[in-house]
């Protein structure tokens, strides 16, 4: 009797997945059973090392043994390649559809023909926002997307609603964060749902800080940098493949 060649594969592909499915429902189990009280585990899968698993949990990583006994926190570095294997992870898990974002939902600024396109998750109390706005200034054609979000306490709610219910939503964000102005006062039934949208987006794609600064090729800024090195990250995008 002739075994049929379609049905050999899929059984030996099922076979060869049999140990990596039970290393990873050991891990899931010694984590549930020694860490009661750890965050949920989004992701077990093979690390690039061998016998080294990772563990993701929201955009974080951590490393295990196969036998789920040995929990490991720190970078994974390949000596030979010069990488941050930890680092490259993270960014790939990181990046973000600059496309999908909802645009609608920010305060929008150009200069120049805007060709060049910058996402920008702000807090008005926000220190590091404020230099980096005043950073965004110096720049040339580019469109800027300022999502608000009113994550650092105090009256950061109250500020971003009068914000994105001025008439003139730039004047009104430029005012405060370049020159201290305070906004007028949002109307009683002016609607700022875009705000709780916002802040619903940050954490599906694991913005936990400001400024958080997302580039057009999905990758991402974590934090407030110059003009200069913006200016970089820009035409390193804009350079053809090879080329930088």
């Amino acid at each position: 009797m002739q075994f049929p060649l379609a049905r050999l594969l899929t059984g030996l592909l099922a076979a060869a997945c049999l140990p990596a499915l039970a290393n990873e429902a050991v891990i899931r189990k010694s984590i549930a059973e020694r860490m009661p009280n750890a965050p949920k585990i989004d992701e077990v899968k093979p690390s690039p090392v061998p016998g080294l698993w990772e563990i993701r949990i929201g955009n974080e990583i951590r490393y295990m043994d196969p036998t789920g006994v040995f929990l490991i926190e720190g970078e994974l570095i390949d000596l030979k390649a010069k990488k941050n294997l930890t680092e490259e992870r993270v960014n790939q898990i990181n990046r973000v559809d600059f496309a999908t974002l909802p645009f609608k939902d920010a305060v929008v600024w150009k200069s120049g023909n805007g060709k060049r396109r910058v996402a920008v998750f702000a807090d008005p109390n926000c220190g590091y926002c404020k230099r980096f706005e005043a950073s965004l200034q110096e720049l040339k054609d580019v469109t800027v997307y300022t999502f608000l979000l009113p994550i650092l306490g105090g009256d950061s709610p109250e500020k971003s609603r009068a914000i994105w219910c001025a008439k003139d939503r730039i004047g009104a964000w430029q005012g405060w964060m370049l020159r201290s102005e305070a906004p007028p006062k949002a109307a009683a039934n002016c609607d700022s749902t875009a705000i709780d949208r916002n802040l619903a987006l940050s954490r599906k794609i694991h913005v936990s800080g400001t400024p958080a600064i997302l580039l057009e090729d999905g990758n991402r800024i974590p934090g407030a940098v110059g003009a200069v090195e913006l200016e970089r990250r820009l035409q390193l995008l804009a350079a053809p493949a090879g080329k930088s």
